[in-house]
């Protein structure tokens, strides 16, 4: 059983990296913004998004993307692969700003411009949500996968590294039905 979690500053690039691991791991990726906002840029109440959160946890295999503080713990708890993508301010901030005018499959919206108060949000992430973050990873560390990101290098060198492990896999998945079938 993969579950996972993709958790970050807004701009870090987690859905794009949740797309990525989805791709490798070909098991299902829920996108929280897809999940909280409707395309009328209204959203769902939380129960509803509480129970949309239960359906997942109740499946062996997911990726979850995003942050939803008010969840987050609860995710952490039923996640056995946590990643956290920490990145500088000013990598978020353009992160942010490259998706403007961008059609996107995790979004149920196109952005036409950043929102000021998204843009805030950015600017105080890692006074006010990132020392909880860490909190809660330190609170669950003995018993959950957990991989930090400081960079988007780091981020771009493990996915190259996974997808090699599983390339590599299947070669020796398939050298092995070779020898059983000669």
């Amino acid at each position: 059983m993969q579950k996972i979690i993709v958790i970050g500053c807004p701009g870090s690039g987690k859905s794009t990296f949740s797309k990525e691991l989805h791709k490798v791991y070909n098991i299902p990726l829920y996108h929280l913004d897809l999940i909280w906002n409707k395309p009328d840029k209204t959203t769902i109440t939380r129960d509803e998004f509480n129970e949309e959160l239960v359906k997942i946890f109740s499946t062996d295999d997911w990726i979850i993307d995003g942050n939803y503080q008010r969840t987050i713990e609860a995710r952490i708890k039923e996640a056995n692969t946590i990643f956290l993508l920490d990145y500088p301010l000013e990598v978020c901030l353009e992160g942010a700003n490259s998706r403007v005018g961008v059609n996107r499959d995790d979004l149920p919206w196109l952005e036409e411009t950043l929102d000021k108060k998204f843009e805030q949000k950015i600017i105080d992430f890692s006074k006010e949500k990132l020392p909880v973050i860490y909190e809660l990873l330190n609170k669950y560390k003995d018993n959950k996968n957990i991989i930090v990101f400081k960079a988007r290098k780091e981020a771009t060198e493990y996915l190259n590294a996974i997808n090699k492990k599983v390339i590599n896999n299947i070669r020796n998945e398939f050298k092995i039905y070779d020898i059983i079938h000669k």
